[in-house]
């Protein structure tokens, strides 16, 4: 039983459920018809003075437009920004829908992504990847009242509001719950804040994010998941060297307190590590 809640918790974070999109699920716009580009050095980039990030710029809090208008920003970007400063180039951020953008990746028209893309074996065999730069988990939120449930274990017999569509469901069964069907975070939060359900499962970067944007005492994180998720910048294969270099900007950036200071911005707490 523990192996396979462990297995299927795995899974749920390869799907991150956080408002959005599902930055996890491999987009299946990928026909683009031309060779795929060369992988990338450190020095072109730098010849270049610019390094072309994709980015969806619908994707709250990571990359979007504040206001629907306004200038591109969010997590993601934000790093990316700190990364290309301390290659000494500029950051340049080509918006792209997801189904599309790692075809815009392996055709040249990006250098690299910036948008939560969590690293797996599928990934890992087509693309080149950065240290991770985000960390998450898979939590089990309850009312702060709340204490029958400290552990996934204590979901048998309780009830928990999921979407039928998500992972998240898959490990709510799996721990013995009966499931509330849920079009999303906010539906899910209002049945346990009104009593209807015990608990919800999702991503804990989604409830970071909801309370960073409206705090709320009422609700706490009950357990976590002992597996983690992890989001990195994705290249073209070939690009070793300037991966290389991104990961040594990455660990002075995390070094010197930037990422940590962007991820309170955003979270309210440091999900890089």
């Amino acid at each position: 039983m523990k192996r396979r809640l462990l297995a299927l918790a795995t899974t749920a974070l390869f799907a991150l459920t956080v408002t959005a999109c599902g930055s996890s699920a491999e987009p299946s716009g990928t026909s683009d018809t031309a060779s795929p580009a060369a992988g990338l050095t450190l020095k072109s980039v730098q010849d270049a003075g610019v390094l072309n990030f994709g980015t969806e710029g619908t994707y709250k809090p990571f990359s979007f437009h504040e206001g629907g208008a306004g200038d591109l920003t969010g997590f993601d970007v934000e790093v990316a920004k700190a990364v290309a400063g301390k290659l000494g180039v500029e950051a340049h951020f080509e918006e792209t829908q997801w189904d599309a953008i790692f075809a815009a990746l392996e055709a040249g028209r990006v250098d690299v992504i910036a948008n939560q893309v969590t690293i797996n074996p599928d990934r890992e065999a087509k693309y080149e990847f950065s240290a991770p730069y985000t960390v998450s988990q898979g939590v089990v939120v309850t009312n702060a009242d709340d204490t029958a449930i400290s552990s996934f274990a204590d979901l048998k017999g309780k009830t928990t509001a999921q979407s039928l569509t998500s992972n998240w469901y898959d490990l709510a069964k799996e721990s013995g719950a009966t499931v509330e069907a849920v079009e999303g975070w906010a539906q899910a939060i209002t049945l346990l804040k009104q009593g209807r359900v015990d608990a919800t499962i999702n991503d804990k970067l989604t409830y970071l994010d909801s309370q960073q944007a409206n705090p709320d005492d009422g609700i706490k994180i009950a357990a976590e998941t002992d597996d983690s998720s992890h989001s990195a910048l994705a290249f073209r294969q070939g690009s070793d060297d300037l991966v290389k270099a991104v990961d040594e900007a990455l660990e002075e950036l995390s070094t010197d307190g930037t990422l940590a200071k962007i991820s309170q911005q955003y979270f309210g707490a440091d999900v890089t590590k």
